[in-house]
């Protein structure tokens, strides 16, 4: 694993910009991943797309990380300059109807290992499974080679409420995930879907190491919003780091 990327998750302040799995829409992408690098994120995680790669690497320095549930496709992008990839960001599928169980991550992490013996692997512990279910899948995709266990859970929220109550509720899946799951492995557990700055620090708290953001600043259409939008996580990762370590 990356130095940086080790020591951001060993003070308890990574930050992932998500842009999107199948978001090749290289204006937007390009906006996301220069506010994410001028905010002040650890990396960025992008569609699995040889020319986006190109792109994003032209354009910031900060580590690439791809998105996909294929294991050559993510194979192709690190040939294409990827630095870490990820199995998972599920969230694109859900509305498709497309259900991720636990046997098909599981195959899915070993091939990936298997074509990619020494690149950091990040592995998405789907939300559809029972707690109990995900924390078995989290051990299990350990030991089949997973570097970095992601949670998830914003889709299957449905908040009631308005203002910061409500954005915790939008949480509430993958910080029970995060919770769960950081108590049973031993590599770090990004916590990732639905979460705020309001909920950044909860996710710490809960034991996450790090947290994945994306539709909270990708969505946004104002380059000098995601920026601002960055620097509120970035701050509130490092309030949280401080709380704890005090």
């Amino acid at each position: 694993m990356d130095v940086m990327l080790k020591n951001a998750f060993a003070q308890r302040r990574a930050l992932k910009v998500i842009s999107g799995l199948k978001n090749l829409d290289t204006d937007n992408v390009l906006a996301v991943v220069k506010a994410a690098e001028m905010g002040g994120a650890t990396f960025v995680d992008i569609a699995a797309d040889a020319e986006l790669i190109r792109q994003v690497k032209e354009t910031i320095s900060l580590l690439v990380c791809v998105s996909a549930v294929d294991a050559q496709v993510l194979k192709d992008a690190v040939d294409a300059g990827a630095d870490l990839v990820e199995i998972g960001n599920f969230d694109a599928f859900y509305e498709e109807g497309r259900r991720f169980e636990a046997e098909e991550v599981l195959a899915l992490t070993k091939e990936t290992r298997a074509l990619l013996p020494n690149v950091t692997l990040s592995v998405t512990v789907p939300h559809i499974l029972a707690l109990d279910e995900q924390v078995a899948l989290a051990e299990a995709l350990v030991t089949a080679g997973a570097d970095i266990i992601q949670t998830e859970g914003g889709k299957a929220s449905h908040p009631i409420s308005a203002g910061t109550l409500g954005l915790i509720e939008k949480a509430a899946p993958t910080l029970a995930a995060a919770h769960a799951i950081a108590r049973a492995v031993d590599v770090p557990v990004m916590c990732a879907s639905g979460l705020s700055d309001v909920t950044a620090p909860m996710a710490i708290a809960a034991g996450a190491m790090g947290i994945g953001v994306g539709s909270a600043i990708n969505k946004l259409n104002d380059p000098l919003a995601m920026v601002a939008a960055v620097r509120k996580l970035v701050e509130a990762l490092e309030t949280s780091s401080v709380k704890a370590q005090r």
